[in-house]
């Protein structure tokens, strides 16, 4: 059977979804959209000409036929503000898919978990699929799962960082945890990291800045396929147990001896 990740109403081939930020043009964005195989793409809505879709300089070099677009609440302060966003968002792109983000610290931009989850069990109730961007959290995922969220998207390192997968040990135990997709979102600085994430379990990644700011974009995207394709191949083939040990390979026979 395929291998599909499945995500309110829509099943996707591709476990890489893109950001769209940071680019250095809006062309080389969607070369390393197309390099990426991603079909999941996301968008911050105060980046966009709101009052004119059809317009906007990003969104006429995407093909939303082929593409689900997930725009993002980024630089919302609080529930309200981002239940505001979430509803401007599905009149002006036709889509109910919102990833929720309320980091009012500017300078480390950590999800608010209060706030987050405020705005989910609103947004649950208007029929919203929500992916809310949060801290590696436990407890605040399998709320949000209550809640109504579509999926849970906690952080392997704070924003832009490049750091890789800081909160392993949180995420391992939301994969175990979790009964809905978990997308590690934010700090995947290398295709390298993306792996080991899907090889640890995530269903997905995301990654905007480690693609948007490389020498070049378009390569490092498709490396990042590549990379989240065999990390899920090695997922499903079942890792081998690690031991403290070292453990032959062959038998250890007495042949030379002979």
């Amino acid at each position: 059977m395929e291998d599909l990740l499945k995500i309110g109403p829509r099943e996707f081939k591709s476990r890489l979804f893109v950001g769209t930020g940071k680019f250095p043009s809006p062309e080389i964005m969607l070369k390393s959209v197309i390099a990426s195989g991603s079909e999941m793409i996301t968008v911050a809505m105060k980046r966009v000409n709101m009052m004119n879709e059809a317009t906007d300089e990003m969104l006429t070099h995407i093909n939303r036929d082929h593409m689900q677009l997930l725009p993002n609440t980024s630089g919302v302060r609080n529930a309200s503000e981002a239940i505001l966003a979430a509803q401007m968002s599905r009149e002006i792109f036709k889509t109910d898919f919102i990833k929720l983000e309320i980091h009012p610290d500017p300078k480390y931009l950590m999800p608010d978990p209060i706030e987050t989850l405020k705005a989910t069990e609103v947004l649950a109730k208007e029929g919203f699929v929500i992916l809310p961007y949060i801290q590696a959290d436990p407890v605040l995922c399998k709320l949000l799962e209550e809640a109504g969220a579509s999926a849970v998207m906690p952080l392997g390192a704070p924003i832009g960082s490049n750091r890789g997968l800081v909160t392993k040990d949180l995420l391992e135990i939301i994969i175990e945890q979790s009964n809905l997709p978990v997308i590690i979102d934010a700090g995947l600085g290398a295709p390298s990291h993306a792996a080991a994430a899907l090889e640890m379990g995530a269903d997905a990644v995301l990654v905007n800045t480690a693609i948007a700011v490389a020498g070049d974009p378009v390569e490092m995207a498709a490396a990042f396929k590549l990379a989240v394709e065999a990390g899920r191949k090695a997922r499903l083939a079942q890792l081998g147990k690690q031991s403290k040990t070292a453990v032959a390979t062959s038998p250890l026979t007495s042949f030379l001896d002979l």
